[in-house]
């Protein structure tokens, strides 16, 4: 993810055995941690599973750098795809270790690790866009008129089906309905929805 030239090499190792979260989308750093051997995998996981792969990292290399240098919070998921070795430095230690570099080296880094976290937030929001966008095509597709006119949708299926033939997680179809009614773009409740806006309905499904 983002590499700087120096690690205390006397830091206590930690093995990790393979499918466990080391860090998880949302939450702040509280460490640094340095891959010295095996994979993880980027991307992001929802139901606790991994639904999207963004990228992999193959020791030895930091892991979460980027993030503490940019001051941000993950915005990936980082999963191990194998038993890995890794070291934890303490935030301080850490900061303490830049404070050693000239000035226009830590601000290169520092320029680099934002660049890194925005393509990095740009690519999950696009995520979270394509869901939206297959859901509002999912909702037109199978929209009927009823006696007045007007569309709406009713779900023969349970929400898990559904999701399943949209290739998104349940949790991810839900919040996608959630935000669509937030925004008038749905409306109704139990297991008819209506769609008092099928145009801007079709501006999200890009129709």
């Amino acid at each position: 993810m983002f590499h700087i030239p120096s690690f205390d090499p006397l830091a206590k190792a930690e093995v990790i055995p393979a499918g466990q979260v080391l860090r998880q989308r949302g939450a702040r750093p509280d460490s640094v941690l340095y891959l010295d051997s095996g994979c993880v995998v980027l991307g992001v996981r929802e139901a606790n599973q991994l639904r999207h792969q963004l990228g992999m990292l193959e020791g030895p290399a930091w892991v979460d750098a980027a993030f503490v240098l940019a001051g941000k919070e993950f915005s990936i998921d980082m999963i191990t795809d194998s038993r890995v070795r890794v070291r934890r430095m303490s935030l301080q230690a850490f900061r303490d270790n830049l404070k050693t570099l000239p000035d226009t080296v830590l601000a290169l880094m520092q320029d680099m690790a934002n660049g890194y976290c925005q393509q990095t937030e740009t690519a999950v929001s696009r995520l979270a866009q394509d869901a939206e966008t297959r859901c509002a095509q999912w909702l037109l597709r199978h929209a009927k008129q009823d006696d007045n006119g007007s569309l709406r949708v009713t779900l023969n299926q349970r929400k898990r089906t559904i999701a399943a033939q949209l290739g998104i997680a349940p949790e991810t179809f839900s919040r996608v309905l959630r935000h669509l009614r937030e925004h008038g773009l749905i409306a109704g409740s139990g297991n008819v929805l209506n769609l008092p806006q099928p145009s801007a309905l079709q501006n999200v499904a890009r129709i």
